[in-house]
């Protein structure tokens, strides 16, 4: 048994943005204001965040994946001492942050300062 193929995100959104003008311009149409009315809005609501969503899967499908992260953020000398957000956020204090800085920066204590 064959299974169905999954619909391109951009057809997603632009049939859930048909199916929400169908409910919109039944509303303004009828000018329903009962149980019918409230369904219809929420309907068109539920449709255009779909089409939304929809949208922007297909914006971030086009943009290209970068090819390898290391090579692109630049050579470890000018990277910031080989943290990252997480240590970062461990290091409360500067003085706990100038002694990982100290420690990288080299072997005999010297300092460029």
């Amino acid at each position: 048994m064959s299974r169905l193929p999954r619909p391109d995100a951009r057809t997603v959104a632009v049939i859930a943005a048909l199916g929400a003008l169908a409910p919109l311009v039944t509303l303004v149409v009828w000018r329903r204001q009962d149980l019918l009315g409230v369904v219809l809005a929420l309907l068109c609501v539920l449709l255009t965040m779909v089409a939304g969503v929809a949208a922007s899967a297909a914006r971030q499908g086009d943009v290209p994946a970068p090819a390898d992260r290391a090579a692109a953020a630049g050579p470890p000398e000018l990277m910031p001492y080989g943290l990252d957000a997480d240590t970062l956020d461990a290091l409360d204090s500067r003085d706990a942050l100038r002694a990982v800085r100290d420690r990288r920066r080299g072997s005999g204590g010297l300092s460029d300062r």
